[in-house]
């Protein structure tokens, strides 16, 4: 249909990744296998902190709600893309491509600040032990995810709708595998000066000053632990920490990569590698980082598996 010599654009066309085609089977294969262990993983953690009473503590509520941050995040771009691959139908609607940027950007939103939030209760545990029941308690942590809900909903709404403002032209092919809206905003005919300011004012801060307040608060637990001359309680405070640094490092890297160091260019190897990264392996390699060096959630894996032993 035209209006006023432009083409109003009802699905887009998603050039997914860059793949040559006799090892798409192969790769489709690898993707479908990982976010299976995505979803399997983050489900384990979420359970065995929903079932383990010596898991309900401020540090495991935050990580359940990070793993179902994860789930969620994962299974927005994968099934899309995995059915894709699949079928070699392409096409999504325009309706369905705001849809899956809003969920993008709520969760990947989710992710940056629970992370802030774990960096800020691992803080007060290791700099401030005795204060640190009074401080982070059941009704201080319940109101910080609902308020990081709410600023999500409202932050990646105000996105979602100023982007539905906006008229595409004829070109309605997403260089990406997913509707990500940098790539949106290059198929847009109309001005995007609104959309690339409110980009600026907020999307910059909201990747910045979260990770500026997890480094802060790694400087003051690294000040706190040079003060203890013991070698045992510096090895466990590492132990716990370094679970959460390895998540921050891993996912802020990737996010860096594509977002402050945008290519100028077409969706390159390059960027999808680093896109796979952040959509998939993260969420992937989450459950593992926490369960692998966390020795409460190794045990209450193995209460669980021995108890349904025992039933048997």
């Amino acid at each position: 249909m035209i209006m006023n010599n432009k083409t109003v654009i009802s699905q887009f066309i998603l050039l997914g990744l860059p793949i040559p085609s006799e090892h798409q089977h192969l790769f489709y294969a690898l993707l479908l296998a990982m976010y299976l262990t995505t979803v399997l993983g983050n489900l384990i953690i979420i359970i065995l902190i929903l079932l383990d009473s010596h898991l309900h503590t401020p540090m495991y509520f935050f990580l359940s709600n990070l793993s179902f941050s994860d789930l969620c995040f994962s299974s927005v771009t994968m099934p899309n893309l995995l059915q894709n691959m699949q079928s070699q139908d392409t096409f999504i609607t325009y309706a369905g491509c705001l849809t899956q940027m809003y969920f993008f950007d709520l969760f990947g939103g989710l992710e940056i600040f629970l992370l802030v939030v774990m960096a800020y209760d691992r803080y007060v545990a290791i700099c401030l032990p005795l204060h640190y029941t009074s401080i982070m308690n059941l009704k201080l942590c319940v109101c910080v995810v609902l308020m990081t809900w709410v600023f999500n909903v409202l932050h990646s709404m105000l996105h979602t709708l100023l982007l539905a403002r906006l008229s595409f032209c004829e070109d309605n092919m997403i260089r990406h595998f997913f509707c990500d809206i940098s790539a949106l905003l290059k198929l847009a005919c109309s001005d995007i000066y609104i959309n690339e300011l409110m980009i600026f004012i907020l999307g910059g801060p909201l990747m910045v000053i979260p990770f500026l307040l997890i480094v802060l608060s790694y400087v003051q637990i690294v000040f706190s632990i040079l003060k203890v001359s013991s070698t045992r309680a510096i090895h466990k405070v590492f132990s716990t920490c370094g679970s959460h640094l390895s998540v921050v490092s891993l996912f802020y890297g990737t996010i860096i990569g594509v977002y402050l160091c945008p290519s100028t260019n077409n969706f390159t190897v390059k960027e999808a590698s680093i896109s796979m990264i952040y959509t998939v392996v993260t969420p992937m390699l989450n459950p593992f980082i926490y369960s692998l060096r966390n020795r409460d959630i190794k045990e209450a894996l193995l209460k669980l598996v021995y108890k349904r032993k025992t039933r048997l």
